[in-house]
C-alpha cells in the first residue's frame, strides 16, 4: 500500500509539515510505503483559463498528478488562512481539476491540520471538503486537527500529549485499515 503524504503549506517551519512528518513516521511504522512529499515541489502558477490554453497543464500539477495516481491514498496536512483554505493548495485543486479523469478518483483521503489556534485548523479543513469531494476522493471521516500546535511538538517532533498521540494513533490505524480493504475490493 502506497500513501502520499504532504502538507499544503509553502514555509519551511510550518507547523503543519511538522505535523505530516509525524503522520508519515507513523504510517511507515504501520507497515506502509510513504511517499512524503514537500509541497513546493509542485510548484505551479495561479490557476489561468487563458494560461491553461496556451501552455496546457503546469509541470508541477501533473507532478502531483502523478504521485496521486500512484497511490492508493493520500493524506493532506493543512494550514488554516483566514477560517479557510490556503491559496496554494486550492490554486493546486483547481489545476488538479483540469486533468481528466480526475487523478484523484476513487484514492481515500485523511485529513489533518496544526495551528496555534485553539481549534488547530479545523475550519480549514471543514472549507476544503467539498472541493476534494467533488474530484471523486472518499474522505475518511476522522480528520485529526492539532490546538495550540506551537507548543504540542517534543523537540523530536513526536507529540507531548499521549492522548492525542493515542487519538491520532488510532485515526490512522482505521485509515491504513480502511485503504487497505479498498484495495482488495
Amino acid at each position: 500500500m502506497r500513501i502520499l503524504v504532504f502538507a499544503g503549506s509553502l514555509r519551511k517551519e510550518s507547523l503543519n509539515k511538522k505535523l505530516a512528518t509525524l503522520i508519515a513516521d507513523k504510517l511507515d511504522a504501520l507497515g506502509v510505503d510513504v511517499d512524503a512529499a514537500d509541497f513546493r515541489e509542485f510548484d505551479m502558477p495561479l490557476f489561468d483559463g487563458d494560461l491553461e490554453v496556451s501552455d496546457g497543464i503546469p509541470a508541477g500539477t501533473q507532478e502531483l498528478a502523478r504521485r496521486i495516481a500512484v497511490a492508493d491514498a493520500i493524506v493532506i496536512v493543512s494550514p488554516e488562512y483566514n477560517y479557510g483554505v490556503p491559496g496554494p493548495l486550492k490554486n493546486a485543486i483547481d489545476w488538479l481539476s483540469r486533468i481528466r479523469p480526475y487523478p484523484t478518483i476513487g484514492k481515500i483521503c485523511f485529513l489533518a491540520s496544526a495551528a496555534p489556534s485553539l481549534v488547530g485548523g479545523a475550519r480549514g479543513l471543514i472549507a476544503i471538503r467539498p472541493a476534494l469531494s467533488f474530484m471523486g476522493l472518499w474522505l475518511s471521516g476522522d480528520s485529526f486537527s492539532l490546538a495550540q500546535a506551537n507548543q504540542a511538538f517534543e523537540d523530536d517532533g513526536s507529540l507531548v500529549d499521549a492522548d492525542l498521540n493515542k487519538l491520532l494513533d488510532g485515526m490512522l490505524d482505521r485509515f491504513v485499515k480502511v485503504t487497505g480493504s479498498a484495495q482488495t475490493n
